[in-house]
């Protein structure tokens, strides 16, 4: 490499270097980092797939604590009653046979609560639920939750294509 095309390269590296400082100290990796934070700010379904999670961890803490409300007292008086390794058994009983879980965009109800159609896919059927949450301090909690409505599916899940 002639000595002409590695000054070049070298001033090339040092504006890059010099541009970097000088938008570091205006802040402005500040300010992508602040946006980046922004866009994955917790979002409603969040909340939903926590629990579903929680119950795959074996882990009731985290279950109990994404809902909030009446539906989080009946919860913990639930643990304290029948014990919380019953609780949690149960609930993996119940998830043991989920296939998928299809969560529609969140309706805005007020500025701090949201439903959200939430379907879970079985083998042999589907069902569908409202979800109701409400914003609790940073992210979201479930409030409330509809009775399950049992849908017949067409073709059941794991069927063959022919």
């Amino acid at each position: 490499m002639k000595p002409k095309r590695k000054a070049q390269i070298a001033t090339a590296v040092l504006m890059a270097v010099l541009g970097a400082a000088v938008l570091w100290k205006q802040g402005a990796f500040d300010r992508v980092t602040a946006a980046a934070q922004k866009s994955a700010a917790p979002q409603p379904q969040d909340a939903i797939y926590q629990t579903l999670d929680a119950v795959r961890e074996g882990n009731l803490k985290k279950y109990i604590d994404a809902h909030t409300g009446d539906m989080e007292a009946s919860l913990r008086r639930t643990a304290a009653e029948a014990g919380e390794a019953r609780l949690l058994q149960s609930l993996q009983e119940q998830n043991a046979p989920l296939k998928g879980i299809a969560i529609e965009e969140p309706e805005r109800l007020s500025g701090r609560e949201v439903k959200a159609r939430v379907e879970y896919v079985f083998a042999d059927r589907n069902e569908v639920q409202t979800y109701y949450l409400e914003r609790s301090g940073a992210g979201w909690k479930i409030a409330r939750v509809d009775g399950a409505e049992r849908i017949k599916t067409l073709v059941p899940y794991g069927t063959p294509v022919n």
